[in-house]
């Protein structure tokens, strides 16, 4: 497949396809309806295979570390097929959110702590910023983090915590004297540490509620130096989010047309129809326009890793990855909730995966920040 001057190369083909025929065999629908009424919400058995056989937690992270170092499109593709499959599984919060925010905080001793356990699945982490505002912007953080002994002291509470009530690493966003900083809360034994689920639209991607009593902490990165690469993190999680996005309108695209090719009314298929055939037509457009979108921003990220000095190429990475995610929450959404119309009836139901597609659509959608934050912020990149 291309997307204007860009195109996936045979190895990244069989990537996708390795990774499909795993998910197909492993998410089915089924596996996914059970794990969301699990408490923990995803298999520990299928994670520590995707590690093992597969090596997809560490498949971009550094060779230094115990990754294999590829591409970051690499990763979108991986991303791009869970979206498809609603797999259930702290990919995007440890391998996206949690590796990132310790690789962008230039923090060398952090990284070579905990990347290493991220990158064999061993360690399962995350990255905890948003409070009661629901706001990523470091501005915005009431946590405080006072200094106790040879570290930290944090107090304060994180609200919709991806994965934050399994993660065995959090990645803190708090205020500590010299201004908003990251911090490091190894959960296992953790004192003043509570975390518990929430309760949200979307079952197929747990968040937690995490409240910290004087809770030791060790600071990564600068004190006080936390806002720039926390930006950088959220540019990457949201090209990340984007390929997820991708997929997942990808797929409520095939069922669809599937759908319509065997329903009939009048005694004909539906998709016969000029109202079904426009339905479909503006779901492949913001299909194929979506994908585009996503990987435009990873091929971004891949050029700017290229040449880490460039910073034009640092530049483009923001303004397309704000520009991946509006585009891609609208379609996505769009797309979901097309399936469910074409469906008619039976994709209302608790039975019907339809749904499924529609409420991971809608939770995605403000994740990382909604369509209309990041215009604003691709506004302001761009200088308007």
């Amino acid at each position: 497949m291309t997307s204007g001057m860009f195109a996936f190369s045979a190895e990244q083909d069989e990537l996708r396809a390795t990774v499909r025929r795993f998910l197909a065999e492993r998410s089915p629908e089924s596996e996914v309806r059970r794990l969301m009424e699990t408490e923990q919400g995803y298999d520990p058995g299928v994670w520590s295979l995707m590690a093992g056989q597969l090596g997809l937690q560490g498949l971009a992270l550094p060779e230094k570390v115990g990754g294999s170092g590829f591409s970051f499109v690499d990763l979108q593709i991986v991303l791009e097929e869970m979206g498809r499959a609603l797999l259930c599984a702290p990919f995007l919060s440890s391998v996206v959110l949690g590796a990132q925010a310790l690789l962008t905080s230039g923090d060398d001793s952090a990284v070579a702590r905990w990347l290493p356990g991220i990158a064999d699945g061993s360690t399962v982490a995350t990255l905890a910023v948003t409070e009661a505002s629901g706001s990523w912007d470091a501005g915005d953080v009431a946590t405080q983090a006072a200094p106790a002994g040879d570290g930290y002291a944090l107090t304060g509470e994180k609200l919709f915590v991806l994965d934050g009530h399994v993660a065995d690493l959090l990645l803190v966003m708090a205020l500590a004297p010299e201004g908003a900083s990251l911090f490091a809360v190894e959960a296992t034994g953790a004192t003043g540490l509570t975390r518990e689920k929430m309760p949200t639209l979307d079952a197929t991607r747990t968040q937690a509620r995490v409240r910290f009593e004087a809770t030791p902490a060790v600071l990564v990165g600068d004190a006080g130096g936390a806002a720039g690469p926390l930006e950088r993190t959220l540019d990457l999680a949201a090209a990340a989010l984007a390929a997820e996005q991708a997929g997942g309108a990808r797929r409520v695209l095939e069922t669809a047309v599937e759908y319509a090719k065997v329903r009939e009314q009048f005694g004909r298929p539906i998709g016969s129809f000029q109202a079904i055939k426009h339905k479909a037509a503006d779901m492949l457009l913001a299909v194929e326009s979506a994908t585009s979108a996503a990987y435009a921003a990873g091929w971004a990220v891949d050029a700017a890793s290229a040449d880490p000095a460039d910073e034009g190429a640092a530049a483009e990475v923001g303004v397309l990855a704000s520009l991946a995610k509006a585009y891609c929450s609208e379609a996505y959404y769009q797309c979901a909730a097309e399936n469910i119309q074409i469906h008619g009836g039976i994709g209302f139901t608790w039975e019907h995966p339809a749904h499924l597609y529609y409420k991971r659509a809608k939770s995605s959608e403000i994740m990382f920040g909604t369509p209309r934050h990041h215009r604003a912020r691709l506004a302001d990149r761009l200088g308007f």
